[in-house]
């Protein structure tokens, strides 16, 4: 049996592989797919937080996404979701402003502002108006074709959304990051020599039996998490079809609102 190749798609392992001061190499090839900057920008990259996952198996979650500064202290977040979070975008726009806010001291000016970003990757789709999987937000009108300001931007990619032979350097990351196969991987790893190095950091990682360990605890604590989610999910519909069996409701009505069977809501009359 062949190795197992631990998912990129985990923010556990994506932050050992992109994340990691001696990987900045693989981070930069990664945001020129990304991102409209000055090729000067990627000269020097600066992890604002090296530190990875605590070596733990406590079962925690934890925020692990990658900050960073560019040559000139643009500051660039990067934040993969796996699960399907409420409000996700108002969760983005809330983080960027504070990180905007978090730039001012309190002998500095506005112009001491640089401009942030925000690149959130999600393995669902977040963006349901538009089939691309690369969608960038800025202060922009459309109307008048004028940008406010681009201190503020938000890129968003969606790996579902991802078909095969896009043909683009991000494309091929994004094809990365999906991929669990070493046939895959081995392709990959022709493109680059970046490429081919996140590959080697990949096996690596997945080869090593303390990495593995803690991998399937953070798993683990991403299921237990998403079956809280499920059962408040759960708990507040039940809540709203209790109301509405109170309110005298039909119900085939609470049916098509709540999206319940018949039989839960008839099990939740008899226990009202």
């Amino acid at each position: 049996m062949g190795l197992q190749i631990l998912s990129p798609r985990s923010d556990f392992i994506f932050k050992r592989i992109f994340g990691d001061a001696k990987n900045t190499d693989i981070l930069a090839a990664f945001l020129r797919s990304v991102l409209d900057l000055p090729e000067s920008e990627y000269d020097r990259l600066t992890i604002i937080d090296p530190h990875l996952m605590r070596d733990t198996a406590d079962g925690k979650l934890g925020i692990l996404d990658v900050k960073l500064h560019t040559k000139s202290k643009k500051v660039i977040d990067i934040e993969i979701q796996i699960l399907e979070t409420p409000e996700m975008r108002e969760r983005i726009a809330f983080y960027l402003a504070k990180m905007v806010t978090e730039q001012i001291g309190k002998s500095e000016d506005y112009a001491a502002i640089k401009k942030t970003v925000c690149i959130l990757i999600t393995n669902y789709a977040l963006i349901k108006e538009n089939k691309a999987y690369h969608n960038r937000y800025t202060l922009y009108d459309p109307k008048t074709a004028s940008e406010f300001t681009d201190v503020m931007e938000v890129d968003v990619l969606e790996l579902r959304k991802l078909r095969q032979g896009d043909g683009t350097e991000l494309g091929y990351w994004m094809q990365f990051l999906k991929s669990d196969r070493e046939e895959e991987l081995a392709m990959l790893a022709q493109r680059s020599p970046q490429m081919k190095k996140a590959v080697g950091v990949l096996m690596e990682l997945s080869a090593d039996e303390r990495t593995r360990m803690l991998y399937d605890a953070h798993e683990k604590a991403l299921r237990d998490e998403k079956s809280r989610l499920r059962g408040a999910e759960k708990n507040r519909t039940n809540e709203i079809a209790r109301k509405l069996l109170n309110r005298g409701r039909p119900i085939e009505e609470i049916v098509e609102d709540t999206g319940l069977s018949r039989e839960e809501i008839e099990a939740l009359r008899g226990n009202n």
